[in-house]
């Protein structure tokens, strides 16, 4: 594959206000992101929410909410390289992809509370508030982008979509540079809504225990900035390769994973084709690991068909436990984590190798496949120089991208 190069990310959630806030927290479990919150509804619920007052105004924004500044915030890291882009290619050569869910759900609320109780929305309501467009069009506003801007809404494979278009429209010649990532919020809505179904855990998440009981969401902003040409990358960006990517659509079930795991080995193994890769290439892979009976189930049992089980097995983590479960933005967020685990262990000599850590209880399920849990640190040597990160969303959308050098 043509060389596509990614930026160092602007990051910003519950377990760090940047990447490396954030690589403190996975290496290191820390969970103090993660509290209970009450909703609108009374119910009470763990979730990895970012306070409001760490969140600036979007001074940009036609739609002032907490899903734009949170966004603003992660994009803020990047914003040199997105103008140095942009005055190196032109406006019509940087792209927008962006992936997220929701869509502006605390102006809704807001609005038919008004409209139950009086009969009519507010004066300043306007359906656009809603648009699921506008968390691409709002990067495309905010730094005067004039080429293709689109959005992604795949639930949690979202951001994962994202990025894999943001590759192919410069792999096409649509683009020169794209401004990629996701963004999310764990709103009264959407934890409504997950409990609805009976997906969120009683407790923080315990992804691959025997006694796991759900997903933790949380919030979260993750942004690169995609190039063929790395030079416009600021000073602190180390030359990290988008190396490959692969998707499916096993269509098996409107939220339930395809048990056998089919799917998701569909996206793994066309990732690994697209980059030239075997699977005992990858040396470090970052699960989906959402903690419910069904999806772990299945991706234990794809990871193991591709990579094997047991200590045989590629090492691998769910970082959720730390960041909760940032929906749309979540293969950003965890494809930012791997970035930095690629750049914290490249040194040929490197006798203290970090991961991200697998946060669980260490009851084995005798019904998964047993996966290799990088669970501790200060035990290997050697070099990370290829990540793969895992994204598999309702409706069977799956994703699976490898960054490396």
């Amino acid at each position: 594959m043509e060389n596509i190069y990614i930026s160092k990310p602007g990051v910003f959630c519950a377990a760090g206000k940047n990447i490396d806030e954030l690589w403190q927290s996975v290496t290191t479990k820390n969970q103090k992101g993660i509290k209970k919150h009450k909703i609108c509804t009374g119910d009470e619920f763990y979730a990895a929410r970012v306070d409001d007052s760490a969140l600036k105004p979007a001074e940009y924004a036609r739609y002032d909410m907490k899903i734009i500044r949170l966004e603003e915030a992660a994009l803020n890291q990047i914003a040199g390289d997105i103008e140095a882009a942009r005055k190196r290619f032109g406006a019509e050569r940087v792209a927008v992809c962006a992936g997220s869910c929701d869509n502006g759900t605390e102006f809704s609320l807001a609005a038919h509370r008004k409209f139950l109780a009086e009969g009519k929305f507010p004066q300043d309501y306007k359906l656009e508030m809603q648009g699921a467009d506008y968390v691409a069009t709002y990067i495309s506003e905010r730094f005067e982008l004039k080429g293709p801007s689109l959005a992604f809404a795949t639930a949690c494979s979202s951001s994962g979509s994202a990025v894999i278009k943001a590759a192919e429209l410069i792999l096409s010649g649509f683009a020169d540079a794209v401004v990629t990532g996701g963004v999310d919020i764990a709103s009264d809505t959407a934890l409504a809504g997950f409990s609805s179904l009976e997906a969120i855990s009683t407790e923080i998440t315990n992804p691959f225990s025997k006694n796991r009981h759900g997903i933790t969401m949380g919030d979260a902003a993750a942004f690169f900035l995609l190039s063929k040409d790395s030079t416009v990358f600021s000073s602190d960006s180390t030359t990290v390769r988008l190396l490959g990517f692969g998707e499916s659509a096993d269509a098996y079930h409107a939220t339930s994973p395809n048990p056998d795991g089919q799917g998701a080995v569909c996206a793994i193994k066309a990732a690994l084709e697209r980059a030239g890769l075997k699977a005992s290439q990858i040396d470090y892979l970052n699960l989906h690991g959402t903690g419910t009976k069904l999806n772990d189930s299945m991706e234990s049992l794809a990871v193991a068909q591709v990579f094997g089980s047991g200590k045989k097995s590629v090492p691998a983590s769910s970082t959720k436990p730390v960041t909760g479960h940032t929906l749309g933005a979540a293969a950003a967020l965890e494809l930012s984590i791997c970035y930095k685990t690629l750049i914290e262990n490249f040194d040929e000599n490197c006798n203290n190798i970090l991961l991200p850590l697998q946060i669980w209880d260490g009851r084995k399920d005798p019904e998964l496949a047993e996966l290799n849990f990088a669970d501790k640190n200060g035990t290997a040597s050697g070099k990370i120089k290829t990540c793969m990160s895992n994204s598999f969303a309702f409706g069977g959308a799956n994703v699976s991208l490898i960054i490396g050098f």
